[in-house]
């Protein structure tokens, strides 16, 4: 799996949102960041260095595209994450969230559901 830091994750949420998206698309989807158009670019070369992003031609400019897959991405960090905090385990988890008056009502009820369809045979979530 390719290894992304928080602030690749960023401008790779950009691109999960839209694609193709030029460099300036980007710093400018950015905005609210306060980061340096130069600190953008450095960010989408290394994440094409890395073969998360690709870049194709359009005239004098570059157009992005995100080769890695978000929901590829985000089952890594998830068993990455459960596998460094919680030694794999999803219950403790909860537990943790829970003791800690994290989960809402709404969380509450779609664990349920969840729970409840994990629990009838043949079906599943």
């Amino acid at each position: 799996m390719i290894q992304i830091s928080e602030a690749e994750a960023v401008v790779m949420d950009v691109l999960w949102g839209q694609a193709p998206r030029s460099a300036e698309e980007v710093v400018a989807a950015l905005a609210g960041r306060n980061w340096a158009e130069a600190t953008i670019k450095t960010l989408l070369n290394r994440l094409l260095t890395k073969g998360a992003i690709s870049a194709e031609r359009d005239g004098r400019r570059y157009l992005y595209h995100p080769l890695l897959q978000r929901q590829a991405w985000v089952a890594e960090q998830s068993q990455d994450f459960l596998g460094r905090v919680f030694e794999g385990r999803v219950a403790p988890l909860v537990a943790h969230f829970s003791q800690h008056g994290q989960l809402s009502a709404q969380d509450i009820a779609e664990l349920k559901a969840l729970i409840q369809a994990l629990a009838e045979p043949g079906e599943g979530p």
